[in-house]
């Protein structure tokens, strides 16, 4: 199979799909790889190494996805590129469908195989390939709301950690998941007040167990949300419903019911945020206000740690990758049911239920998508 890694074109995304290893590494299984010329430049990986690994190097995007079997990305691809895509191509990556209804009707006219790597499992419950972009996401998430309290951005002017004699920040985190946790790990770890509110009670007393009462853990309810909110420096937003958009936990009321100058960093604006004046921002631009509340809501948070970000990713991602262009995409997905919970978009049709229930699409099962397989007797 021939495998082909593009350069990231969204703003401020240096992020590269396959590293020099991972090509090594598909190579050894027999397959070819076309890389986009300066795909890993932006984070310290030049052609010559790519080309030492094994792989070809492209002179354009267009080369890449006209050539290959199978894409191989980062970040959801932007209108130019599902201009790209052809029937029955590969393309796994990130996706994040439920909140995007463009990007969706495109893939579906494609034709494509898209399959994400937010929604790929681990039987357990877990999602594997989220989870390493999670965990920076929730440690960035305090960095950059710490910075975004300075009153250059428009904040209220408070060190998070505080200073002896004057009172550390108050900060709140809205889930208790991977995100979640790395955030309140990185707040505690800065000396800040911290508060998780979650659902699950069981994940609370890991958390109390976990961080030895160095936090505070309450129930999420309405009336909790509200209050904490209201005293808090900083709201870190880390809900996630999987492959679904993220629920609107904090209304524009309960925002105006916040400290002026006050932070709120949105981890689920890739699934359309879960505080309702959320909307997406970059890296260039990554802050604005609202309600007398400054907002960080950037879209591809790890883009900013782009080279930690690619070798967590690429750690997590190659087994499947390798699975796939061993394989082909049918008998990897048959063999493996926690990859095939990754099938969003199969031949113009939806095959991922909670994006058909977001956006209006026929669902259709990937058990019946993939139908020929199950039942040869069909052919």
């Amino acid at each position: 199979m021939l495998i082909g890694v593009p350069k990231e074109i969204k703003v401020h995304e240096y992020r590269v799909g396959l590293t020099p290893a991972g090509v090594r590494e598909l190579k050894a299984h027999g397959h070819a790889v076309l890389v986009q010329a300066s795909a890993g430049a932006g984070i310290g990986i030049p052609d010559a190494q790519y080309q030492a690994a094994g792989a070809e190097i492209a002179d354009s995007a267009e080369e890449v996805f006209a050539r290959a079997d199978m894409i191989v990305k980062v970040k959801e691809p932007q209108p130019a590129e599902c201009a790209r895509l052809r029937e029955g191509q590969v393309l796994f990556t990130y996706l994040h469908l439920a909140p995007d209804p463009a990007q969706t009707q495109a893939l579906v006219d494609s034709g494509c195989v898209a399959i994400a790597y937010e929604t790929v499992s681990d039987g357990r419950g877990g999602l594997p390939l989220l989870a390493p972009m999670s965990e920076v996401a929730g440690r960035m998430s305090i960095q950059a709301g710490a910075h975004a309290m300075e009153k250059a951005p428009g904040g209220n002017g408070v060190l998070l950690g505080g200073v002896p004699g004057v009172a550390p920040a108050d900060v709140v985190v809205i889930g208790g998941g991977v995100v979640g946790y790395n955030a309140a790990r990185i707040a505690v770890g800065m000396g800040a007040n911290v508060t998780i509110l979650d659902r699950s009670l069981p994940r609370l007393a890991w958390l109390d167990t976990a961080f030895d009462g160095r936090l505070t853990t309450l129930y999420s309810t309405v009336d909790a949300l509200e209050t904490a909110v209201r005293h808090a420096d900083l709201v870190i937003g880390a809900v996630l419903v999987p492959g679904a958009a993220a629920p609107k936990l904090v209304t524009r009321a309960m925002l105006k019911t916040m400290k002026p100058g006050a932070v709120i960093v949105d981890v689920a604006i890739d699934q359309g945020g879960c505080f309702e004046t959320s909307r997406a921002t970059t890296h260039q631009e990554p802050t604005y206000v609202e309600e007398g509340i400054v907002h960080y809501c950037v879209a591809n948070m790890p883009g900013g740690v782009a080279r930690t970000s690619t070798f967590a990713l690429t750690n997590a991602t190659m087994q499947f990758t390798v699975a796939l262009a061993d394989k082909g995409y049918r008998r990897a997905l048959l063999d493996d049911p926690n990859l095939r919970e990754g099938l969003n978009v199969h031949l113009g049709r939806v095959t991922y239920q909670a994006v058909a229930e977001a956006l209006g699409y026929e669902y259709q099962p990937t058990r019946e998508a993939l139908k020929p397989w199950w039942a040869p007797s069909d052919h």
